[in-house]
Parts: C-alpha cells; structure tokens; sequence
C-alpha cells in the first residue's frame, strides 16, 4: 500500500507492534504546546543535547553522546500539532497538515524538512532550541537541538583562550571551523564572534540556518542576525547583500555549495573578516572540501585565492569521557596560515599540509595528538577512544607509555 493513500490507516490510530508495550503508553496521551515545553525542560534538567520525536514513538534524549528514552509515546497527530504550535507562522500550516495534503498542496517545492528555532524559560533561565522537523514513512518527525541561552565562555566550551582571542584579532580572512554533525561547530563560532564583539568596534553580520545563539551587542559593536528562510533566501544571497551593508565581520553559518564558497573568499579578499564552517575531519580536508566544491579547472585559481586569504582552521571533534555521566570532550586541531601552509595549499599539497601543522608549534599550531595526549593524561579520554581519533596513533602509544612514570602534568586551565 503507498504510504500517502487517503484510505490507508492513520499511524495514530496502527502504532507499531512494540507502542503497546512501552511503559506508560497510552493512544490518548494528546499534549499540547505547554506539554512540549514541559517535555523540552525536563531534557535540559536532564543535561540533553537533543531530544529526538517521531510520531507514535517515544522520544529520546542524547545524554553526553548517548541516546535513551525519554517519557511516553506521543501520537503523530499529537506530535505535529505540538511542533506547530512552536513553529514561525510560515511554517505552521505545513507542519500541521499530512504529508499527503503537504505534497499535492505544495509539490516539489515542498522538502519535508523544515528549520526553525525558537525560545523558553527553564527555570527562571532564557532556553534557545533549534528544531528539523521531517517526515519519515508519512509520520512527523522532529529533532530539538538544546542551545544555552547565552554564549558559553571559551573555558566551557574547551576552547583555548589565547585561540579565541587570536581570531578576534584578525582584521580580515578566511576562518573555517571544521567538524562532523554534533561536533560543537555552532558553539566555537559563538565564542569566537562574541570575543570579537567584546574587543572590537566591528559591524557584524551573521546569516545562519536556523539563528542558535543570540549575540550581545556589546559596548561598541553592531550584529545583525539573519536568519536563512527567515530574513534572507539563502547563504549565497545574505552573502551578496551582507557585503553592501557595510560590514567588518561576517559569520556564515555553513559553506555547502559552490556560489556561497566564492562569495565567502571574495568578502575574504575585499578585505572583511569571514567565519564559516565546513563538514570535514581536519584541516587538511577542510582546504579539500573547500576546493572540491568547484570545477577542476579553476583548481590552481581557487587554491591561490584560498592560500592568500585563508587564516586558521580549526577542526574538532567531541568525544564520550572517560568519566561515566561527565560532559563531552572537546579535542581540536589549531592551523595558522604561516609561510609552509600557503605553499602547501597554493599547491594543493594535503601531505605537506599536514606536516606544516606538525611543524608549526612555534606559530601556534596545536595538532589533534597533542590534545589528546592532554586529555589522557588528565584522565578525561580513554585510551581506546584517542586512539580512535588520533592521527598517529602509535605516536600516542610512545608517548602514553614514556610518560606512564613521570609526574603528573598540571591540568590546563580550559579543560
């Protein structure tokens, strides 16, 4: 049977085989916007990343990395209705309707998969969440990413000070923070803008998918959030009109195709300030991701602007702790634009890239080993795990088993 059919049973109504069993579970369990609030407090009390909803299903909460169920079953009528409640009201009536009445009112143009955020109190406390609402096998589904209601400071977020206020010192470029999803990239692009807020006079203009953090002006500095889908059509386009509102720093949320690519190193080499991201494990592929993007062709063009323009990469991984029920880990990888990396990408050497991060200790460089050899030996990381993520793992194995009788190391003050 085709899952839109009219006269095929509603999922409220067929639960799967395993609903009736859940602890709790009741068909007439129907909250309303209060209830997904409620729901949404008790994750954040509960220290959760994100809570995950889909229709006739129970949610679940991801606790440091691990998922785990989270309160009764809700139906899928239930659901949508409490998704649309919270929802932009452009939004709402697509929510709202069945996939069946969402597809033959709005077509092609029609995703599925809608992005928004929006805000609570937790007690007495301001609460951001960014929400992907979806659909799976006709039934709604949505996934609630919990934000703080301030931006951290660097030393939460395990962020080196001296990195952040090194970026706030740049005056112009190209800085990519790389990671894979739910690595922490939104969060260090905070800190990073709210550091140059604090310290600078800069206009600044971010455009984000959806707006996470909400920025303080500070004493003397402007922001302007632009949210895409919201305030702007897209990254590209808040891009192309950013550059005529007279800015001195722009964040871009994430570069995923070529014109937001080119108009992010063209902001870059007219002189502005550019923070963006990038889905890749380390530096190297970031420089690689970012060329990719266009024809090969224009390869040698494109690596010449980037190894003029590009500033720092930092790549970063979050990771269980050692700690049962403690905080992810935050282990990164710092490279500065120095005299061996512009050569090595000008070329598009990724080897030598990677050696000149080995090699650029005295720059600043702080390659991903080091961090982990940290966290080892301060006991957050299990060996298993750094040698997981390590990029020379026998490297770590050496240095772990020399160190296994010397003293203790004073623990870093950002940890």
């Amino acid at each position: 049977m085709n899952e839109f059919d009219k006269n095929s049973p509603s999922f409220e109504d067929e639960l799967p085989p395993f609903a009736d069993d859940l602890p709790g579970h009741s068909k007439q369990y129907s909250p309303d916007t209060s209830s997904l609030i409620t729901l949404l407090a008790d994750a954040v009390r509960a220290e959760a990343s994100d809570l995950h909803l889909l229709g006739d299903q129970r949610p679940r909460i991801r606790v440091h990395g691990r998922l785990q169920p989270f309160g009764d079953a809700i139906s899928n009528k239930a659901l949508a209705s409490m998704l649309a409640n919270v929802s932009p009201p452009t939004q709402r009536d697509n929510i709202d309707a069945s996939a069946q009445e969402a597809m033959s009112r709005l077509g092609d143009a029609f995703s599925y998969d809608l992005d928004f955020s929006f805000e609570s109190m937790v007690d007495d406390a301001l609460q951001r969440y960014r929400v992907n609402v979806f659909y799976a096998h006709g039934r709604i589904g949505a996934c609630v990413r919990v934000i703080p209601g301030e931006v951290p400071s660097a030393q939460w977020a395990g962020l080196p000070q001296d990195v952040v206020n090194r970026v706030a010192s740049f005056r112009n470029g190209l800085i990519l923070v790389t990671g894979v999803t739910g690595s922490g990239k939104s969060t260090t692009l905070a800190v990073m803008l709210q550091q140059i807020i604090k310290q600078t006079t800069s206009r600044v203009i971010t455009i984000e998918e959806p707006i996470e953090y909400v920025h303080d002006y500070g004493d003397t500095a402007l922001i302007t959030q632009r949210e895409v889908g919201v305030d702007v059509a897209s990254f590209a386009a808040g891009l192309k009109y950013g550059l005529r509102q007279d800015p001195d720093v722009i964040l871009v949320g994430e570069i995923r195709d070529r014109e937001t690519a080119q108009m992010a190193l063209t902001a870059a080499e007219t002189g502005h300030l550019v923070l963006t991201t990038v889905h890749t494990r380390d530096a190297k592929g970031a420089v690689s991701r970012f060329t990719d993007l266009f024809p090969r062709e224009r390869s040698d063009e494109i690596c010449a602007q980037l190894a003029i323009n590009l500033r720092m990469v930092l790549s970063q991984h979050l990771l269980p702790n050692a700690q049962e029920g403690q905080r992810r880990v935050l282990a990164y990888e710092v490279m500065y634009s120095n005299l061996p990396v512009t050569s090595a990408i000008r070329s598009n050497n990724l080897v030598a890239i990677g050696d000149a991060i080995l090699t650029g200790k005295n720059d600043g460089m702080i390659t991903l080993d080091e961090v982990l050899i940290e966290h080892l030996q301060a006991g957050r990381l299990t060996l298993e795990t750094a040698l997981d993520y390590a990029t020379d793992p026998k490297r770590i194995s050496l240095r772990m088993n020399d160190s296994a009788q010397a003293p203790k190391r004073r623990q870093p003050m950002w940890a």
